[in-house]
């Protein structure tokens, strides 16, 4: 079976310069159900796989009010369900309250984020003048995805088999509106919880919360921080949970003028806030550390009195200088560019005893997106994957796994014209080791001008995929993606394998 359920008229121009909406970042208008009785597949898909890959995309819809930016488009989600050695594939657009909108008006209702000052009504996110579009990050929790966009939205919920749209979360959304949630909330496989944070303009800035197994909102308090921030990221460990205070944020003279200027503030210490899981402001404790950015985090982990969080850092985040690019959407690539960030693999460690903080890079090749087997999320692990990127693009070129227990390190390059999304880690029923499955992904094949999701075995990325699965069409570069594991379909179980080093 291979359909085309709905077809959504686009008003991109065919002829349009933005090199973010075409080629490799061609917006899709066709969602699928498709099956592997209908996809080719090379290999064999194995038939212990079983759960659900999740991509975000991305996917202009129409025509920008300024200029577009690749984190405006309209969210997609693209679903790869694995059973019994067979797959289904999916692809739905999030219906957020925006995309009805503009969908009824035919045109764009919302300016992007390099415009907020064009709105004309009240939007979403940090800003408040941008359109929801959720396309950011998922994640599944209670047994359904949630789909946000980075800087705060509705916590819009779907079904991971059907894709859905079940609308903002109907137990808890209208707790943490106006703001939302942002990106990157973290789920503990072990008891089923969701932690997540969102940031404002507005004192105090920042609000972090919990979700229990059951989808109850049972803590949800204040952050005060000194002014408005722009964080992306969380941590989490089996106790607490880490908050970014980063000196990359709006000049506040500007500010006061209504522009949203961010500068990366060289002399700010970056601040970490680490707070028990359910624990309030006046628990935090503060650990200041190098100056620098944090887009995304791999795992954190408690030993002893040390809360350790490992991710990717960019000490040079700021924007280029005035008059060194002319081009503007040569300036949104060299933002993006992570070469010329150059993000690396990093560890800081902060003393709950003493205050104190430790730093070291992890490795000193560019890598960014980093990701780890659910099971290990919060808890001591072994293997950190990050993807490898384009020098001068936001492409990415490849998987390479970090071995933080020996300092190995193995890779896979996708080849020519070929370019990845997150990948993730599934694991086997009854894993033995964080490695012990497999990792998925979602490659675009320029040449070929097709995409393919791949499989490969985690214990040997180097081997190249074990099987391919030929998706409909082309889909669009995109970012995160996650997975889910076949028991957590339906809610959140707590029977999640533990990995042998989890057990030490």
């Amino acid at each position: 079976m291979k359909e085309i359920v709905r077809s959504v008229r686009s008003t991109v121009p065919a002829d349009t310069d933005n090199p973010f909406l075409k080629g490799p970042f061609a917006p899709n208008i066709n969602e699928y159900n498709a099956d592997t009785e209908t996809l080719k597949v090379r290999g064999e898909i194995p038939r212990d796989l079983h759960g659900i890959y999740v991509r975000n995309t991305h996917n202009q819809v129409h025509d920008s009010i300024g200029i577009y930016h690749p984190f405006d488009g309209d969210g997609m989600l693209h679903a790869v369900h694995f059973q019994d050695g067979k797959a289904r594939y999916r692809n739905r657009f999030i219906e957020t309250t925006g995309w009805w909108a503009e969908q009824a008006a035919g045109k764009p209702l919302w300016p992007g984020i390099l415009a907020p000052q064009k709105y004309t009504r009240r939007g979403w996110g940090a800003i408040g003048a941008m359109k929801d579009n959720a396309g950011t990050d998922v994640h599944c929790h209670a047994g359904k995805l949630l789909a946000v966009m980075s800087q705060g939205s509705e916590p819009w919920r779907l079904d991971p088999v059907t894709l859905e749209n079940l609308g903002p979360d109907a137990a808890w959304a209208h707790e943490v509106m106006p703001i939302g949630v942002s990106a990157h909330y973290k789920v503990d496989v072990y008891t089923g919880e969701m932690m997540f944070f969102n940031f404002s303009n507005q004192y105090p800035y920042m609000s972090y919360g919990v979700v229990n197994a059951e989808n109850k909102l049972i803590h949800y308090t204040p952050i005060e921080l000194d002014g408005p921030r722009w964080p992306h990221d969380l941590g989490v460990t089996q106790n607490y949970s880490i908050l970014h205070d980063l000196p990359f944020f709006f000049d506040k003279e500007a500010l006061k003028r209504g522009e949203r200027k961010l500068t990366f503030h060289r002399d700010v210490p970056a601040r970490f806030g680490v707070i028990p899981r359910h624990g309030t402001n006046a628990d935090v404790k503060w650990f200041e550390a190098t100056p620098c950015y944090i887009l995304h985090l791999s795992n954190c982990y408690e030993e002893g009195d040390w809360v350790i969080m490992d991710g990717c850092i960019s000490v040079d985040p700021a924007k280029p200088p005035i008059g060194k690019i002319d081009n503007v959407y040569d300036k949104i690539l060299d933002h993006l560019d992570k070469h010329r960030t150059k993000t690396r693999l990093h560890r800081w460690k902060f003393n709950l005893k003493t205050g104190e903080t430790r730093e070291e890079f992890l490795d000193d090749e560019v890598t960014e997106f980093p990701f780890f087997a659910n099971s290990v999320c919060g808890y001591p692990y072994r293997y950190s994957y990050g993807t490898l990127f384009k020098p001068g693009d936001w492409l990415f070129t490849g998987i390479k796994k970090y071995d933080l227990l020996t300092g190995t390190q193995t890779r896979f390059e996708y080849g020519p014209e070929r370019y990845g999304s997150e990948p993730h880690v599934a694991l086997r029923p009854n894993a033995k080791a964080e490695d012990d499955g497999y990792i998925i992904t979602i490659v675009t094949d320029m040449i070929r001008n097709m995409s393919e999701t791949l499989i490969f075995d985690a214990a040997d990325i180097a081997a190249g995929p074990i099987a391919a699965i030929e998706m409909p069409e082309r889909i669009c570069q995109g970012t995160h993606a996650c997975w889910v594991e076949g028991h957590r379909i339906q809610g959140e179980t707590g029977s999640v394998p533990r990995p042998a080093t989890m057990e030490a």
